[in-house]
């Protein structure tokens, strides 16, 4: 029986790691499917902060996701990387996947965004998920604590308001200028410092 998985978790929790290791080893067994993923650091592929990569479908926001597996037919399974930026239509037509055509799809995300609400994406996912699994790396705060928010840095100051989707970690190293406008990065946090927002020294 096809399932619905979605793992979810903090930047650094490993989920394009294991978005891909579950593709290579699907695909090593002569299964065919799919790699998707969108607003990832390096364009139309799924990047792993280890430095491994594959080549994968850009998901845009007029893309419908079941036209794309019948399009692909016979299919064994989508692997889905940054969910949370899915619609909740789109992640509804993950659902059919798996519904109407049997396929097991394997969806991984952010839980929240650097306020520390659920993305639409991800709310949708936990609500029409079979299965909802914490990614088991535990990314760390800057005190040893177990990470649970992404904050974001603007300037070297988290800020709590500003559009959802911000690219960041833009890789100007301590005491550069940016070339354009605000330096932004995210930062992982405990909820004790994220809330009062204590990057550490």
């Amino acid at each position: 029986m096809a399932t619905l998985r979605f793992s979810f978790g903090t930047m650094g929790s490993g989920k394009s790691t294991m978005a891909l290791q579950i593709h290579h080893n699907l695909a090593s067994r002569e299964l065919f499917g799919l790699l998707l993923t969108t607003l990832d650091r390096e364009g139309a592929q799924v990047t792993s902060r280890l430095g491994v990569a594959a080549e994968a479908i850009e998901v845009v926001p007029s893309l419908d996701l079941y036209a794309l597996a019948v399009a692909n037919w016979p299919l064994h399974y989508l692997v889905c990387d940054e969910v949370q930026f899915y619609s909740p239509e789109q992640c509804d037509q993950l659902a059919r996947v798996v519904d109407d055509l049997a396929v097991d799809v394997f969806a991984f995300g952010l839980i929240t965004d650097f306020r520390g609400e659920l993305f639409e994406g991800t709310r949708r996912m936990l609500e029409v998920a079979d299965e909802r699994l914490p990614m088991q790396v535990e990314a760390r705060c800057w005190c040893g604590a177990r990470a649970t928010h992404n904050a974001r840095v603007v300037n070297g100051e988290i800020t709590y308001e500003g559009e959802t989707i911000v690219v960041g970690d833009t890789g100007v190293g301590p005491g550069e200028q940016p070339l354009f406008g605000d330096v932004v990065r995210y930062e992982l946090l405990c909820r004790r410092h994220f809330v009062r927002a204590e990057l550490g020294s």
